[in-house]
């Protein structure tokens, strides 16, 4: 009598394997992570071992999350947002100058401010959905409007900040050590996360990022959650810019830099947890990559270090993110011919490739 060695019946090939790889990139982030708090606390413990350290992390970056998850949602729509530094540029400077040259309360400007991205978002939104010009074009477009709608506005000389200690204290009161605009980055993340995974919108969202066309043809409206996921970047990143302008002070060209890694963060998100692109992955991915940049930083004191580290990992990111889809493409395209041929009876060679003639 013979026995015979299989799988279980639950498994296809290519499962298994996954299956077991699945645990590997579940924790990769926190692996790399780990790495860096492990090699640059050993190298530079005095100096990367401290609680000022983690907490200029915290609050430096809180501003640069706002603007991943800000570029996400389009991303997760699949479009593209490339006016949110321009976006969040606009709402800082226009924060400032509406208090420190127009006089206006505290909360009024935000709330114009804020207003005013919004509309940004609604304008991406018409040009992509309405008029159907790629989010890539228009948000581009979009960005070097809303730079020379700033221009228009509030001139080529650098507002004052204000001198309301109401606006300092937006972002610099301290809770548990950390400024507070590290609490409002997880609020803001919250709920972001809540929209995405637990409402119909955020579904749909995602719906229409994977398949646009089935999505359309399953009854999502496809150009509404287009339009929303432009209108909630831009309203994010206008959010970002006045926490900016509060924490360091007005700037005409800062939002252009944080593009970069933002984007980085984005794509490193969605490598860490299977490919799509989420919240907790993007924030995640923000903080590793500011771990690893303020680590290098203190051990050669390069300036340059940030921008080259954020291209680097924006390149390996997508080039991973490709690999895996053509792979898991692979492995889904073997395991339809393993499930035809035990429907048929077929050996595997006449499944994968084709009949074979006999002799």
């Amino acid at each position: 009598m013979s026995l015979r060695v299989g799988r279980p019946a639950s498994t296809t090939p290519g499962t298994r394997t996954r299956g077991h790889g699945l645990q590997v990139d579940r924790f990769i982030g926190l692996y790399i992570w780990a790495a860096f708090i492990a090699v640059f606390g050993l190298w530079k413990p005095n100096e990367f071992l401290t609680t000022a350290t983690l907490h200029n992390v915290a609050s430096s970056q809180a501003v640069t999350a706002l603007l991943a998850i800000a570029v996400l949602i389009p991303l997760a729509a699949g479009a593209y947002d490339l006016s949110a530094g321009a976006t969040a540029n606009f709402a800082t400077v226009l924060t400032v100058w509406l208090q420190s040259d127009q006089g206006i309360p505290l909360a009024p400007a935000v709330l114009i401010a804020v207003v005013a991205s919004a509309g940004i978002g609604a304008l991406n939104g018409i040009a992509v959905v309405g008029l159907r010009v790629n989010s890539f074009i228009a948000t581009l477009g979009m960005a070097s409007i809303v730079a020379a709608l700033q221009t228009i506005v509030i001139g080529s000389t650098q507002p004052y900040p204000p001198e309301s200690t109401l606006w300092l204290q937006l972002t610099n009161t301290t809770v548990f050590g950390f400024q507070v605009i590290a609490i409002y980055l997880l609020v803001i993340a919250v709920v972001v996360w809540w929209l995405l995974t637990r409402m119909t919108a955020g579904r749909y969202i995602y719906a229409v990022g994977g398949n646009a066309e089935a999505a359309r043809l399953a009854g999502v409206p496809v150009g509404r959650h287009v339009f929303l996921s432009l209108l909630l970047s831009s309203t994010i990143a206008g959010i970002g810019g006045v926490l900016y302008g509060s924490l360091y002070g007005p700037s005409l060209t800062y939002g252009g830099a944080l593009l970069l890694p933002a984007f980085a963060a984005v794509f490193l998100g969605s490598v860490l947890l299977r490919g799509k692109f989420n919240v907790w992955g993007t924030v995640a991915a923000v903080y590793i990559l500011a771990t690893g940049v303020q680590g290098l930083q203190l051990v050669t004191s390069a300036t340059w270090l940030s921008y080259m580290f954020n291209g680097v990992v924006l390149i390996a990111a997508v080039s991973f993110a490709m690999w895996r889809q053509k792979a898991a493409s692979r492995q889904r395209a073997v395991a339809k011919a393993e499930q035809t041929r035990q429907e048929t009876g077929d050996p595997p060679e006449a499944t994968l490739y084709g009949s074979q003639p006999t002799s």
